[in-house]
């Protein structure tokens, strides 16, 4: 293994950039991988690194599995998206050399993917982290914190509401394609300790937020489903999300959307025409990032909580990067895991955020 290396995958992308920022804040030089060697000394001399610091070109998953594989670095943060894809080949490359991995993965086909790898990961001694980002962290660590040193609950929900500035650009394929494929998924939550499909937007909540404003979350498929199930273990578990909107008319149109999306010509136009489109750059359109959590227990005891940040793509990035260095650092937990099943709720403190109003 190479002493000490934090290898970033897709450095010179939004969040690869602000994660390698936030790392080399903290005294540690990572390796920036990327596709063009002109992008990723670019990035290289916005950090203010030496000309002559590491970077690896790789031109795509497969290259870079294969320059893992030979290099053997001790942490790799995968930020170049398509988890679903991406993640079990880089990760199993991480595996060859005892090495340590993380993506912010926030849906169920990429978490079931590679938390499946928990044994193989555990004999190599590897620690391996799905969902390290607000999506997936900013609701799991209120629920491992409201069923600390408590029994099994029967009962949780989590709601996130994203609040995220625009960068200006091309959406791109990779976040294009985990939008479509996540509508063609239509909806999911437990019963029974069992994941089950539900119709895509058929459940809706309306919260008033610590902060006042009032706001709407429908249920969505969501690495946050699975997280919160695993680390409360209670039999029935739901997730929203405020990012889609709650209006009747949208509601009704889900299903059918969702339908014509697993259509393999429907999904790729979809994807292609998505993927092209370019946004303005803009401020985020709340003050705060929320996720909320309300855990029920079989006595009828209800706890609830929130937890609190700014930008939701900001808070992301220092989870990576939090993540990161801490593996780096020798605090592993060998095996595939949510965050914070991996390093504990207090990893999200360590990357900014607040919790604020638990309710006993």
């Amino acid at each position: 293994m190479t002493q000490g290396e934090i290898w970033i995958l897709g450095a010179t992308g939004r969040v690869g950039r602000a994660v390698a920022a936030q790392i080399v804040a903290a005294g540690t030089i990572p390796v920036l991988v990327g596709r063009d060697a002109g992008r990723l000394r670019k990035v290289a001399a916005e950090l203010g690194l030496d000309a002559d610091s590491k970077t690896v070109v790789a031109a795509g998953a497969d290259a870079m599995a294969a320059e893992i594989t030979r290099q053997r670095p001790a942490v790799v943060v995968n930020t170049i998206g398509d988890y679903a894809e991406t993640a079990v080949p880089l990760a199993r490359a991480c595996l060859s050399g005892g090495g340590h991995y993380l993506d912010q993965a926030n849906d169920p086909t990429a978490f079931h993917r590679l938390l499946a790898l928990h044994d193989e990961a555990a004999a190599a001694g590897s620690t391996l982290v799905t969902g390290a980002g607000f999506g997936v962290l900013g609701t799991e660590a209120i629920v491992a914190r409201l069923c600390e040193n408590r029994p099994m609950p029967s009962r949780v929900r989590v709601d996130a509401f994203a609040s995220v500035a625009v960068e200006a650009g091309v959406l791109g394929t990779a976040l294009a394609t985990s939008i479509v494929d996540g509508f063609a998924m239509g909806g999911r939550r437990y019963e029974d300790g069992q994941l089950l499909k539900t119709r895509l937007g058929g459940e809706v909540h309306h919260l008033t937020l610590p902060d006042g404003e009032r706001m709407s979350a429908v249920g969505v498929p969501s690495g946050e489903l699975i997280a919160a199930q695993r680390v409360s273990g209670a039999p029935s578990v739901s997730a929203t999300s405020g990012l889609i909107p709650a209006s009747r008319a949208v509601r009704a149109a889900l299903p059918l959307l969702s339908a014509l999306l697993r259509i393999r010509a429907v999904r790729t136009f979809a994807i292609g025409r998505m993927a092209g489109i370019k946004a303005k750059a803009a401020p985020r359109p709340r003050p705060h990032t929320w996720g909320h959590a309300v855990v029920t227990w079989p006595d009828g005891t209800v706890r609830e909580g929130w937890l609190r940040t700014g930008d939701a793509m900001d808070f992301t990035s220092a989870v990576a990067a939090q993540t990161a260095l801490h593996l780096a650092a020798g605090k592993e937990r060998p095996g595939a895991h949510t965050p914070a099943a991996a390093l504990g709720p207090d990893l999200a403190t360590a990357a900014g955020a607040h919790f604020v109003d638990e309710v006993a």
